[in-house]
């Protein structure tokens, strides 16, 4: 999951990994000229992403899904087990269920499309670091869909506390850790303790795993 650090005065740092050398260079130039974010790290492979982004120290990681090489969603895999805290946002023109499926099991913090503007880029680069799960409107359609039409698994309580069911479903009705901290009227802190737990308890490693298997296995019915 995404780290939930509060916001300071120390820029954003932010990856790429993106096969197109022209849409890379154009992400490159919109980080730069951003307030409070910065270049950390830019590789058209992502096997050469995946041997340098430690040295990085990236917050967040902007992932094509077709990439020479690995895969994207394999590249998301990977990171998500090395680095559980970094934010990956997928960042791709495909649209299809399967991929979109594929890569938010996989661990992607967010899925957006390339058609999306410049600044609700930004704004969804800042999303994820706060917490939430950015999507392109397009996605999360899909995403509701495909959540609808999913036959449910055998429910299964996973011996959750009634706090962190409150919490679980706070998540998956679209809030923040800050949201979340501030309805409950705890610390964002005290919240990422009790998602840790939550992670844990379902085995799973990213928010978007959370949602998935919280809806599939009916723990909010």
């Amino acid at each position: 999951m995404c780290s939930t650090t509060i916001v300071s005065s120390s820029p954003k740092r932010v990856s790429l990994i993106e096969d197109d050398a022209e849409v890379r260079d154009g992400l490159a130039a919109m980080i730069t000229g951003s307030e409070g974010l910065t270049l950390a790290g830019s590789w058209d492979r992502a096997e050469a992403a995946l041997r340098a982004i430690e040295g990085t120290r990236s917050d967040v990681v902007l992932v094509d899904l077709e990439l020479p090489g690995i895969s994207g969603i394999e590249a998301i895999r990977q990171m998500r087990l090395r680095w559980p805290s970094l934010c990956l946002l997928v960042l791709t023109v495909h649209e299809e269920n399967d991929r979109i499926m594929r890569a938010l099991c996989a661990g992607a913090d967010g899925y957006l499309l390339k058609s999306l503007e410049s600044t609700r880029l930004i704004g969804a680069i800042y999303e994820a670091l706060q917490g939430g799960a950015p999507m392109s409107p397009e996605i999360a359609r899909k995403v509701v869909t495909l959540f609808r039409e999913a036959a449910p698994q055998p429910r299964s309580d996973y011996d959750l506390t009634p706090h962190e069911r409150r919490i679980l479903n706070m998540l998956v009705e679209g809030e923040n850790y800050k949201t979340t901290a501030a309805k409950l009227g705890v610390s964002v802190n005290t919240v990422s303790y009790h998602v840790r737990h939550i992670y844990d308890k379902l085995h799973v490693h990213s928010r978007s795993e959370a949602v998935a298997k919280a809806l599939r296995s009916g723990l909010l019915r």
